[in-house]
């Protein structure tokens, strides 16, 4: 039984001339412990795609299954890292982990929880930073915090969308391999949302692409037969690395064509015929 399941599932916004139609008929099963990377162009539902999974919106058609059973809301056995850090900016680096720790743990000793806690600053390298507020952290400090935080609720399931987006170059490759090193350890489920291919390809044991809207659908899978753990620089000389990224860029292109040349036949008119006097 596959571990989280969507079974032809839509969801779009907006009523009447306004709506749009953002996912359509999506069919796609993730095993215990395999890590997913969906792929796409901004704009083609991902977000939609991992809200759906979190439970924090709801599908106008099909069902969700996790561990077999509906999802009717969000819960804790889906941790999710969005784009944006989600951090309060009033709560120092303990404070904002240790508000996830006391909602899913209340009944641990106080002794127990801050142990987690610290353990988990302490994961992502956050230590010195123990007591610093959000204001006083960079970008990169700032995820590493919202990946602590989920971590410490100790997710059946990690959900991340784009976590790395914002992230300049170099902090984005620390954060990729902590990532990795993170998931190798546990081996928790893991989505990926990303329009890094090269991202997906280093995280990743299976990849999807998720076709253009509007009604975007899911492409082919691309598997990742890479061994573990992967190193960025040894994986730009990788003969399999370059064959799947060809492979996986070939087919976005391809697909964010097919959508071009759909919207340009859609925005065709016919001239408007005159009439002819006899």
């Amino acid at each position: 039984m596959s571990y989280l399941q969507l079974k032809k599932v839509s969801k779009g916004f907006g009523e009447g001339s306004l709506r749009t139609e953002v996912l359509k008929n999506i069919n796609l099963s993730v095993d215990e412990g395999e890590f997913l990377a969906v792929v796409g162009f901004s704009g083609s539902g991902k977000t939609t795609l991992i809200n759906l999974m979190a439970g924090l919106i709801q599908p106008d058609e099909g069902e969700i299954l996790f561990k077999g059973k509906p999802v009717k809301g969000p819960g804790p056995e889906r941790g999710v890292i969005f784009q944006n850090y989600s951090l309060l900016p009033w709560l120092t680096v303990h404070g904002n982990v240790a508000l996830a720790v006391d909602q899913v743990f209340p009944h641990w000793s106080r002794k127990a929880r801050e142990d987690h806690i610290a353990r988990h600053i302490e994961m992502v390298h956050l230590t010195p930073a123990l007591y610093k507020r959000p204001a006083e952290l960079s970008g990169g400090m700032r995820q590493r915090v919202a990946v602590a935080r989920t971590l410490a609720m100790n997710p059946d399931m990690l959900l991340m969308d784009e976590p790395l987006g914002a992230l300049d170059a170099l902090t984005r490759g620390t954060l990729q391999s902590e990532i990795e090193n993170i998931w190798s350890r546990d081996r928790k489920t893991a989505v990926l949302i990303t329009n890094d291919v090269d991202e997906s390809i280093l995280l990743a044991d299976r990849i999807l692409p998720l076709n253009p809207g509007p009604g975007a659908t899911l492409g082919p899978d691309f598997e990742v037969k890479l061994e573990r753990p992967r190193d960025r620089t040894a994986l730009n000389r990788n003969e399999v690395f370059q064959k799947i990224r060809n492979q996986v860029l070939h087919y976005l292109v391809d697909a964010g064509s097919r959508k071009s040349v759909r919207e340009e036949i859609e925005k065709m008119t016919l001239p408007e015929i005159q009439p002819v006097e006899w």
